[in-house]
């Protein structure tokens, strides 16, 4: 039921509860609110909750990313642990280890920056074209935070596995598998 009111609605609120009352005892009357409540409950509390939800999700895809670039990297580095003490016996130190393995892992976020960011200007520019709206300052910005953030995630996964390889003993790799 929708009532117009010249005044303060919520002072409705008690009589016309009483009218619907006299006409019918058991109807229940709940969700008593005033168009403006209505209207930020339904316009602008449902997007604030959907771009709370999407917020959470990239959250996720960034830790199941960083969880994944790290096995990728901790299992590569392990598979090389003879090479790389073949390079440390034969006179790489500790530093160039850790570059190469490094190396191998901002290699990866590389790729994976340049495809991902070839797919979201694409899907940008389609969700522009379907709903006719778009802020390309704003899809410019939000690329220029994502890209170091990504890196520096990119750098921290393949840092333990990197640093962990150059601690490998020589001769302990040598006689691995």
């Amino acid at each position: 039921m929708l009532v117009q009111s010249a005044g303060d609605p919520s002072s409705l609120v008690t009589p016309l509860r009483e009218v619907v009352r006299s006409l019918d005892a058991n109807l229940p009357i709940y969700n008593v609110r005033t168009m403006e409540a209505l209207y930020r409950m339904r316009a602008t509390r449902i997007v604030s909750v959907i771009v709370g939800t999407v917020g959470a999700m990239g959250l996720m895809g960034l830790g199941l990313s960083i969880v994944g670039l790290y096995g990728l990297i901790a299992y590569a580095a392990s598979r090389r642990t003879r090479e790389i003490g073949i390079r440390m016996a034969i006179g790489a130190d500790r530093a160039a280890v850790l570059r190469m393995v490094l190396r191998q892992g901002v290699v990866l976020a590389v790729v994976g920056l340049a495809a991902g960011l070839a797919a979201s200007v694409a899907a940008g520019a389609l969700m522009r074209a379907a709903f006719a709206s778009g802020d390309d300052q704003r899809d410019v910005v939000a690329l220029l935070i994502v890209v170091p953030i990504v890196l520096a995630v990119t750098l921290l996964a393949a840092y333990i596995p990197a640093r962990r390889a150059s601690r490998v003993n020589p001769m302990q790799a040598l006689r691995y598998e």
